[in-house]
């Protein structure tokens, strides 16, 4: 299941910037992690998709439990947090619970029993490695683990949050937001899975990592008639199709290209008979920016040039467009605690820059209230098969479980010293 009981991963040991002498924990991971693999496998077992992770936020809080955590339940709503330490908090670390509508083909011995319902982009993984740095944080400060941090002075908490409702927009985090659970977190760091890179690697990035993401639905109606006179109607079809191909080129000329603008329409539908244009059309698609403030004023420009692109044919345009989540934007100073824990525990070639991804995050919302960082952690078996996320045969090896909990709770040692 896992490499030296030394080492998760990698063997090279190099220094980190300030370091603050702290021991390595892979012993101390080790002694927790079958205890997390069991866990993970048994959320994968049992996925439920946004704001119905019952069951999955009773496992979380349950394990908690019996490792003498007392965990919290969110008000009103699916989703659980957990202090572990005492004093103000310094770090909070997040990780997010729900699963997809995605149908499992893995043929795993615990494959998802819900038919439609898949853990497809690994926040099983996500919530084992955040449950397994809980439980080992509060062994290694109650002396429990055969790792001994008395000779440092730790002071404050790091909250552990399980964020329900991921993957729908504009995500579950604006109500962790909301019930003030980030209030007095003054930093955060999360991670995602990334079948892209080896287990015992991650990928970071300072700046945009992700993307912000909106759906965006154009309705036209008009008045449709016979194909033999099109002057006679207001031609929903060929409005769309003006729209479909003038829109994402006009805004490629409206907006910075730096920005990393993109609109990509995914759904056109209109009318029923090749001799009849009908009355009514549908276009719908994404927009996607890696610049909060493009991502900010898209709402009015598109509005205005779709609106022009329609204008010759007459037709009524509706545009429905639903805000989703801004840009993941990584801040330096959490990056480098991710980075700095990360070398200190598996070595200096674990780490590799993550390329930006078009693909949404709400973990975003927390970035833009509190500096924080999100790290790829690496989920490919070398020379093993290669997977994609949202796909039915995602399977990650688990190995990354314990390489995600040294990360994390190296990184709260090293909060909790104040050296970083």
């Amino acid at each position: 299941m896992t490499d030296s009981p030394q080492n998760l991963a990698h063997s090279d040991q190099q220094p980190v910037r300030d370091d603050p002498g702290l021991p390595r924990i892979a012993s101390a991971v080790r002694q927790v992690l079958d205890a997390t693999v069991a866990l993970r496998r048994d959320l994968h077992q049992h996925p439920e998709l946004a704001f119905r992770e019952h069951r999955t936020t009773e496992q979380i809080i349950a394990t908690l439990q019996r490792y003498g955590l007392q965990a919290n339940r969110l008000e009103g709503t699916t989703g659980a947090w957990v202090d572990v330490g005492s004093g103000p908090v310094v770090l909070g670390i997040r990780a997010d619970i729900d699963a997809l509508p995605v149908q499992e083909s893995t043929g795993l011995a615990y494959a998802s029993i819900h038919d439609g319902i898949a853990h497809a982009c690994g926040h099983d993984i996500h919530t084992a490695v955040a449950v397994g740095a809980a439980v080992t944080l509060q062994r290694l400060l109650t002396g429990q683990a055969d790792v001994s941090v008395d000779d440092f002075v730790l002071t404050g908490r790091v909250r552990i949050i399980f964020q329900p409702a991921e993957e729908v927009l504009p995500g579950g985090s604006l109500e962790v937001i909301r019930q003030g659970l980030l209030d007095d977190v003054p930093r955060i760091i999360g991670l995602h899975t990334d079948p892209s890179f080896d287990v015992g690697t991650i990928g970071t990035r300072i700046g945009a990592i992700t993307s912000a993401t909106d759906t965006l639905r154009v309705t036209l109606t008009g008045s449709g008639g016979h194909t033999s006179r099109p002057q006679h109607t207001q031609d929903v079809v060929f409005a769309l199709s003006q729209i479909a191909a003038q829109v994402p080129a006009i805004l490629s000329r409206r907006v910075d290209v730096r920005s990393g603008v993109q609109l990509t329409w995914g759904h056109i539908q209109a009318g029923h008979a090749p001799n009849a244009i009908p009355a009514t059309g549908q276009l719908s698609g994404t927009f996607r920016s890696l610049d909060a403030d493009a991502w900010e004023s898209a709402g009015h420009l598109l509005d205005e040039i779709i609106g022009q692109v329609a204008a010759p044919y007459g037709v009524k345009v509706e545009l429905e467009h639903v805000r989703g989540v801004p840009p993941v934007v990584n801040n330096e100073a959490e990056t480098d605690l991710i980075e700095d824990a990360t070398r200190f525990e598996l070595g200096s070639r674990t780490i590799e820059l993550a390329e930006q991804s078009m693909g949404g995050e709400d973990f975003a919302w927390m970035t833009q209230k509190i500096p924080g960082s999100m790290l790829r952690l690496g989920t490919r078996t070398p020379s093993g098969p290669s997977y994609d996320l949202h796909q039915g045969d995602y399977n990650p090896d688990e190995r990354a479980i314990g390489v995600g909990i040294q990360i994390f709770t190296q990184a709260a040692l090293r909060a909790l010293t104040g050296a970083a």
